[in-house]
This record gives C-alpha cells, structure tokens and sequence, in this order.
C-alpha cells in the first residue's frame, strides 16, 4: 500500500510533467503526449479507489465496500451474483435481451452494477412500445420479474397477457391462473428463449468480450445481437422458400 501510495504521487507529478512537455512538442508529439496525459488522469482515481477498498478490507475488515473496483482496465465490470451453483461469483456486465417472434432480438440492454430484476421489467416494456409502436399482446419473463406491481404496470400499458410466474408458495386462486393454457404456453415460450442467449454465448461470444471500454462492451455486444439476428433470418427465409 506504501508502495502503491508512492506511485500515485509520482503520476500527480508525471501529469504535470507531460502537460508542461506538450506545449513544446511538435503537434505529433503533442497529441501523444496528451492521450498518455488523459490516460494516467484515467487511471489515478480508479487506483485510488483501489487503495482505499484494500485498506477497508484488509486492515478494516470490511468486505461490503460500496462501488467496489475489481479491475484497474475495466472499471465498469461489476460483481455478478445469481445464485449459480457451479458459479456463485461471476464478473462483467448484466445484459437482458428482449426476443420478439421468430427468435427475433429485438432490444437489448447493458446495466451498471447488478439492478433488481424486478426493475428492469418497466423499461422493457416501454422500449418494445418504442420500437413497435404497440404493447405486445403477451409479455414474459422469469420469477425473477415477478410482482403484482410489474403485473399491473403490463396491463396499464395494454400487454393482454402477462406471464410472470409467482415465486414460492401460491395460492389456489394463482395456481389456477398460471395453469391456464395460454400462461402455460407463455411459460414454455419465455423457457425457449433461454437458448438464445445459449446461442449467443456460444456461437457470437457473448461469453467474454474482446474489445476494451464500456463503449467496446456495446459494440461487442451488438454486433453478436446482429450476427445473430442475420442467422435467424436467413434459416426463417430458407425455410419458408423451402415450403
């Protein structure tokens, strides 16, 4: 940390030192020197939060550290716990896909942090209502979404089914609900979209990204959203040919 501490001094006066070189320097000269500037002004804080969330936990004790920094390079990835058993930890971005007919992607979001699920249902909605000009005539997603608030929000907004399934235990008057035929297709519907974020993963990477940024993020993330889309068209096309 002593070590650290000195560093982060010596890069206060290396800023300093870069800015005074840059109004010398040719103009080449000059816009190198000013991204290496901008890049240590970068750096320095986020370092600096560093330090002080290894101070909290180490000598503090405290493993509950508010915007918590889990790397220098990437600042934007956030801890990710779901509860995976196989995975219980996991770091990057928190990215919901909305799918429309025909396992089309038609929106997608990246978030900051780890936002409740429940939180993210709203704004889904009005996005779908963004892009399509309508509400969709049958909304779902997992537990995870589920509440009676998210339920009538859907309804405000003119969604003629919502299939949202109540976590735990329900009572008879919901079991007869979910056990209609419609939420129970709703159901097996929301359950094949799992596997296009399968294939996402798989087949365009989605896993890990390979730019750098939260702007490389999106672009990565997009043009897997795309790629994807493109395949999907392309089999739907072929087949319909094909009939």
């Amino acid at each position: 940390m002593a070590t650290t501490r000195t560093v982060l001094r010596e890069t206060a006066a290396m800023i300093r030192r870069v800015g005074q070189r840059a109004r010398t320097a040719t103009a080449p000269t000059a816009t190198r020197l000013h991204r290496i500037q901008r890049r240590l002004r970068e750096l320095r804080p986020i370092v600096q939060r560093v330090l002080e969330q290894t101070r909290a936990r180490v000598l503090g004790g405290d493993i509950y550290v508010a915007d918590k920094v889990v790397s220098v390079f990437e600042p934007h990835t956030a801890v990710i716990r779901k509860g995976k058993k196989a995975k219980p930890t996991e770091f990057g971005n928190l990215i919901t896909i909305q799918e429309a007919e025909h396992q089309i992607i038609a929106a997608y979001d990246i978030h900051d942090g780890r936002p409740a699920d429940r939180a993210l249902w709203v704004p889904a909605l009005d996005r779908h209502q963004q892009i399509f000009g309508r509400a969709p005539f049958l909304a779902t997603a997992d537990r995870g979404f589920s509440s009676a608030a998210n339920e009538r929000e859907a309804t405000i907004r003119g969604v003629r089914r919502v299939v949202l399934p109540h976590p735990g235990r329900k009572t008879a008057a919901r079991r007869a609900h979910e056990h209609q035929r419609w939420f129970r297709r709703g159901r097996r519907w929301r359950v094949g979209s799992e596997g296009r974020i399968s294939v996402l993963k798989r087949r365009h990477g989605l896993t890990r990204c390979r730019y750098h940024g939260r702007d490389g993020m999106h672009r990565w993330v997009g043009l897997g959203v795309i790629a994807d889309n493109l395949v999907t068209i392309a089999r739907f096309t072929s087949a319909r040919a094909a009939a």
